[in-house]
């Protein structure tokens, strides 16, 4: 496929890159036959576990995470997410979510969008790329989530499944978290407007052009593939994003969402490829001679890093719904895992969540929270996503003197 108009500007940069990659990669054809038999033995377990009625991602309890196992801990490291359970109390989830719906009516959201549709083209390149998601960062239940100890537990755990130093240095901070602002989620039962076809964040192209995105898949390109690990940080925090709206500028590592409602499987909400090595597959894939010296399995620039059928049709093989949620429920997922959302709620209730993940401190974060700061103080959009600015105006919005003594760390205030 030729390069498209998003390509254009890096099309030297593609073709060089992909040059000199296959230059170093004296072993090509049998490191991606390699690769792609390991992650052919993972799918080939997914699908005997779905076909079993074993549920292939991993589920813990809040209360239980100092008390996981070895054997867990390698499960979540190997499929890349994991489901945390009663994170919140029912009646807090069930306020927040109350909140939010309010917050959303009585500052006439809805007819406010539409004369700003189409400034969010993030999702533009994929199948499906009409999610229910709005645009809303500073309601007073999004930011009470945020700097929650519940969350903040929650996510040191996650971020110490990381090795987080390098050559003895400290990568990130995993006991202090970043609070990063994204959106929320409401959708209603019936909701046919398209979901979101799968997909990878946090760039699509510079996984093969930016030096330190290569240094972070080193044993992909030029190592030992068997000894590739997603949770090593080492140069995550140094890669360099092409700027663009709602491709997330910060090392998260995790993405994730508590859920406000019950969902699952066809209630219009996420389905995952539950596993590390898509990515590094993805990378080998687009360096093989089918692929035009100019293209990357139709990656775009600015975009999310899309799943082809022409190019992964293996990896949509373990494409599926994660299991059963309830309010309180926590749902995470590692910056690399493959996901999407559902086309079509076919539930009877409402399938709604708030986007919270986990930014440990760095360098690169902390960077990201002084910009971060600014909007938040005047109601803007945070500086990762489209300029839509809908809550300048909005009565009820959190403010400065709400954040607790964690919030206010967590936002750089302290």
């Amino acid at each position: 496929m030729p390069t498209n108009d998003l390509n254009l500007p890096f099309k030297d940069k593609i073709i060089e890159s992909k040059k000199l990659l296959k230059k170093q990669i004296t072993d090509l054809p049998q490191r991606f036959a390699q690769l792609t038999q390991l992650i052919e033995a993972e799918i080939q377990q997914i699908e005997q576990e779905r076909a079993q009625g074993i549920e292939p991602i991993p589920e813990l309890e809040f209360a239980d995470l100092k008390n996981t196992s070895a054997e867990q801990i390698q499960k979540i490291k190997r499929r890349g997410c994991v489901v945390i359970r009663n994170v919140f109390d029912r009646k807090k989830v069930d306020a927040w979510n109350d909140d939010i719906v309010e917050y959303l009516a009585s500052n006439h959201y809805l007819e406010k969008s539409v004369a700003k549709r189409g400034i969010d083209q993030y999702f533009s390149t994929l199948a499906s790329s009409k999610p229910q998601i709005y645009g809303i960062y500073w309601s007073k239940s999004q930011m009470q989530a945020r700097q929650s100890p519940e969350l903040a537990d929650a996510r040191k755990w996650l971020n110490r499944l990381w090795k987080y130093e390098h050559e003895g240095k400290a990568v990130f901070n995993p006991d202090l978290e970043c609070l990063y602002a994204d959106r929320v989620r409401q959708r209603q039962p019936g909701d046919a407007s398209l979901g979101l076809s799968a997909h990878c964040d946090a760039g699509s192209i510079e996984r093969w052009i930016d030096g330190p995105f290569r240094e972070v898949y080193r044993e992909v390109f030029k190592g030992d593939v068997t000894k590739y690990d997603a949770f090593d940080a080492a140069f995550r925090t140094e890669t360099n994003e092409i700027p663009s709206p709602a491709v997330s500028s910060v090392f998260r590592t995790f993405q994730g969402w508590t859920a406000l409602t019950p969902q699952g499987a066809g209630d219009g909400t996420l389905n995952i490829i539950p596993t590390v090595l898509a990515v590094p597959y993805m990378l080998l894939r687009a360096l093989q001679d089918d692929v035009a010296e100019d293209d990357l399995c139709n990656a775009q620039a600015g975009r999310a890093m899309v799943v082809s059928k022409d190019h992964h049709e293996l990896l949509l093989r373990a494409y599926g719904p994660i299991p059963k949620v309830y309010p309180g429920d926590t749902v995470w997922w590692h910056p690399d895992v493959l996901h999407g959302v559902e086309d079509v709620h076919r539930g009877t209730g409402y399938s709604n969540v708030i986007y919270i993940g986990a930014a440990p401190s760095c360098e690169k974060n902390n960077r990201f929270l002084k910009l971060q700061k600014t909007a938040f103080e005047a109601g803007l959009s945070s500086p990762d996503f489209a300029p839509e600015n809908y809550e300048v105006d909005f009565k009820n919005r959190f403010t400065v003197e709400e954040l607790t003594p964690l919030g206010r760390q967590q936002m750089g205030y302290e």
